[in-house]
């Protein structure tokens, strides 16, 4: 049976789990799962399992020989190395590779016995000759020398086996090469650095690096995209979420990892005209569309945007962006839309070059999409205002459009997992906006849990080809798009129809004031809601008291009632008459008086807004 077999499951359960084992008395381990990732991602274990059973010597020598430098490399033998170890042998070439190299010898009588059950004294011995120790380096009869010094570099941090005659299993194999990565060699060094990568600064394996150093690509997929790869992938990551092959869409930007059997997809895209790229023509590093300017994270990328490439200044283009949110290829934009959705929170006058040198003015739109990114079209010709729902989308002919969109119709209940809307499911990578007049806030289904929503609250709903909702845009719901702070002073001179009123109030430490207006808004010192425009606000509303207590946790508690707090609640400090921004943290640690305010129910979607500290 093939290496490559033996770890499927286990793999497949650990990618899934973060499985936490007891603390032995070889001390506490890492999650089963994060040893794994660590030692598929360097290519010492194949995309099989063996959990629970002893492993042979053939797998535990390969494991060995790979944990070397270059020793994946390692191919079929050239001749049978042993009677029992014929050329046709899965692990030929491992076996020989591992006698030549003196990790481990044959038995007397000239056979190796492949699949007989390795004892953790000499799978000790196998790791700390990887750690360039010798039999000369220990005193006393084997193997006590050799498994004092494995006890001492901690080599045995997670394994059942604890005396020398005791079997390894599958799982003792994955913790006892995991914890040679961080083994110091007998020259002093961290093994993992003669791989080439390096320990975090906790002292593990720096797992982020090490996948992201074996991880190939990007590449774009296309039709047929998985038979290029030369490996069936197990895992299929589509926008950091668990997805399946079906799921990759053209134009997505693809990275791998052949050792994890792992595919990584990215459908982030965006669409517009290239305003500039930088520094130069002739070395771009970054490029700027839709008002934003992306980094360019891949040589065709910077090749097709440079002087040499099809596109430049002036030109309408989709860039596909890729996991670190570069650029990471670029397409016309009749391949690829790239739609985006949202509300507009400014209309103004900007400038594009025309590809000739020179320049235009062109009504300049600034959307809030519903990925929660802000970008800048143009907009000939329209009727739009802050506030108005579009599309920015591609025509026929290549040209970007924005119109207002048609309003959805659609009501009901979201169930208490925040997995679906009435008989819509929401799709695995939905995006959600809940604005409030010009503002809007990007929030997750598992925040509509329980809430009942009627026609008037959802502004825009689109339905992918399986019938699950991919796009919502909700009418103030949730209250997260909403301005939280304090009103600290009311003023009125005059009388009836000439009275003029004067507020001042704090939204995120910056004061505005309101002077002489006639508006009369309803509200007293305090907590309050400011709604649209703080330099000029539709509305000003007072918060409601949730009375005094602590924070514990995202909860304020009260006596014997429990309030969640909003991600981005208000603290102020209240001192000497005056109201000062402060932090949750102070508030967690706060020893005087510390109440909460919020602005609706929280079977409404409401949330604590403001904390006191006085």
């Amino acid at each position: 049976m093939k290496i490559k077999r033996f770890f499927s499951a286990l793999l497949s359960l650990c990618l899934t789990l973060a499985l936490a084992l007891p603390i032995s008395a070889a001390g506490s381990a890492v999650p089963l799962a994060e040893a794994t990732q660590a030692l598929t991602a360097l290519g010492i274990l194949d995309s099989d399992s063996g959990t629970g059973r002893p492993i042979t010597r053939a797998e535990f020598v390969t494991m060995a020989v790979k944990a070397m430098p270059g020793g994946s490399g390692v191919g079929q033998a050239a001749s049978s190395p042993y009677p029992d170890v014929p050329r046709s042998h899965w692990a030929s070439g491992y076996v020989e590779a591992a006698v030549s190299y003196g990790l481990v010898t044959a038995f007397s009588d000239g056979t190796f016995r492949p699949d007989r059950e390795v004892k953790l004294a000499e799978g000790a011995s196998m790791v700390l000759a990887l750690l360039g120790y010798q039999a000369s380096d220990f005193s006393g009869a084997y193997p006590t020398g050799q498994l004092s010094m494995f006890r001492n570099l901690r080599l045995n941090r997670g394994l059942s086996a604890v005396n020398a005659g005791d079997t390894l299993s599958w799982q003792d194999g994955v913790f006892l090469f995991y914890n040679l990565l961080s083994a110091r060699t007998k020259e002093g060094t961290a093994y993992i650095q003669t791989l080439g990568f390096s320990l975090d600064a906790s002292g593990k394996p720096d797992l982020v690096n090490l996948v992201n150093q074996s991880m190939e690509g990007p590449v774009v997929a296309q039709s047929g995209w998985s038979a290029n790869l030369g490996f069936t992938p197990g895992r299929v990551y589509r926008n950091g979420a668990l997805s399946t092959m079906a799921a990759v869409q053209d134009y997505d930007v693809l990275y791998w990892n052949a050792s994890m059997g792992a595919v990584w997809a990215y459908s982030k895209k965006v669409t517009g005209t290239i305003q500039a790229v930088a520094p130069s023509g002739a070395s771009p590093s970054s490029v700027t569309v839709a008002g934003r300017t992306y980094n360019i994270e891949s040589s065709s990328a910077a090749y097709a945007l440079s002087d040499l490439g099809q596109y430049g200044l002036g030109s309408n283009v989709t860039l596909l962006l890729g996991r670190g949110g570069g650029v990471a290829a670029v397409a016309d934009v009749s391949a690829s839309a790239g739609e985006r959705m949202g509300v507009v929170l400014e209309v103004s006058n900007g400038s594009y070059p025309d590809g000739k040198g020179g320049s235009y003015a062109a009504q300049t739109v600034t959307l809030l999409a519903t990925d929660g990114q802000t970008y800048q079209y143009q907009a000939r010709g329209t009727s739009l205002k802050a506030g108005s729902l579009v599309r920015a989308a591609v025509d026929g002919s290549g040209e970007i459009t924005v119109r207002r969109l048609s309003s959805g119709s659609l009501s009901g209940k979201v169930d208490k997992e925040g997995a679906r809307l009435d008989s819509y499911a929401f799709a695995g990578d939905v995006e959600i906006l809940d604005v409030s007049g010009s503002r809007g806030a990007v929030i997750s289904p598992e925040r509509l849990a329980g809430l009942s929503l009627d026609k008037g609250e959802v502004r825009y709903y689109a339905l992918n080809g399986q019938k699950e909702i991919e796009t919502l845009i909700l009418s103030d719901v949730t209250g997260d798009a909403g301005q939280y702070g304090i009103l600290s002073r009311i003023d009125s001179a005059g009388e009836g129809m000439y009275e003029v009123f004067s507020y001042e109030f704090d939204l995120d430490g910056q004061t505005y004031v309101l002077p002489g207006t006639t508006t009369h808004y309803p509200v007293s010192a305090g907590p309050v809601q400011v709604v649209g425009d703080p330099a000029n606000p539709e509305r000003l509303r007072s918060l409601t008291s949730a009375g005094t207590g602590e924070v514990s946790g995202n909860q304020f508690i009260a006596g014997s009632r429990r309030y969640t707090l909003s991600d981005s609640v208000a603290v102020y400090e209240y001192r000497d008459g005056r109201y000062y921004l402060s932090s949750l943290a102070r508030a967690e640690s706060a020893s005087g008086k510390l109440s909460a305010w919020y602005d609706k129910a929280e079977s409404e979607g409401g949330r604590i807004r403001v904390l006191i500290i006085r």
